[in-house]
């Protein structure tokens, strides 16, 4: 008897060849010349595969880069991933922005990372998708991490935490988005110092 086919096995193959295309194929051309037609070659498969399972290559791309950020967590023992509560807030704070520079500053992510978020600022279903699926969700972390920072007393209880985390994220954003400056794990450590010290207790 002739074993047929695992059709499952063959989805995932191709689904996983699609997502390896496209990250790679962004960080070689840039985002405006990445095509569905050139994900689709790259990847060994039909267009038309690719637009069963999603309406652009936008969508390709953002279903790409947070499989990769999943696979990479997941090889390094962090999933899920929880920012740390070591009772340190600073030293906890300082660790997972260094990760995240290190993370930005990675070719992996760099250049898929640039491309989504320059689209999702003309492209506003997408602009949204990627802060519901990639951004808030990491920001949720720290909003855990400050509450719990606040019921040890080291940051004032009046403070809102959805705001604080702002005090060293945004920054950091704006450095690698605009190119307004280095951003390094100095710059970073110095973010939460500068950050810590208006938020605690008086």
């Amino acid at each position: 008897m002739v074993k047929r086919p695992d059709a499952r096995r063959r989805s995932e193959k191709s689904r996983r060849a699609i997502y390896d295309a496209a990250l790679s194929l962004v960080g070689d051309v840039g985002y405006p010349r990445t095509t569905v037609e050139g994900i689709a070659a790259r990847a060994g498969v039909g267009k038309q595969t690719i637009y069963r399972w999603w309406p652009s290559k936008a969508d390709v791309l953002l279903e790409a880069f947070l499989d990769l950020g999943e696979r990479v967590a997941e090889e390094a023992g962090q999933q899920p991933y929880r920012i740390p509560d070591t009772g340190d807030l600073a030293a906890d704070l300082k660790a997972v922005l260094r990760a995240t520079v290190d993370e930005l500053l990675d070719p992996r992510f760099e250049a898929p990372s640039r491309a989504l978020a320059a689209e999702g600022l003309v492209n506003e279903q997408l602009g949204r998708e990627f802060v519901a699926k990639l951004l808030e969700p990491q920001l949720q972390l720290y909003v855990e991490r400050l509450r719990s920072a606040q019921e040890t007393g080291q940051v004032r209880a009046e403070v809102d935490p959805r705001i604080a985390l702002e005090l060293f994220v945004s920054p950091l954003a704006q450095r690698w988005l605009q190119h307004t400056g280095e951003i390094s794990h100095t710059y970073t450590d110095t973010l939460v110092d500068y950050a810590l010290h208006g938020l605690a207790p008086r």
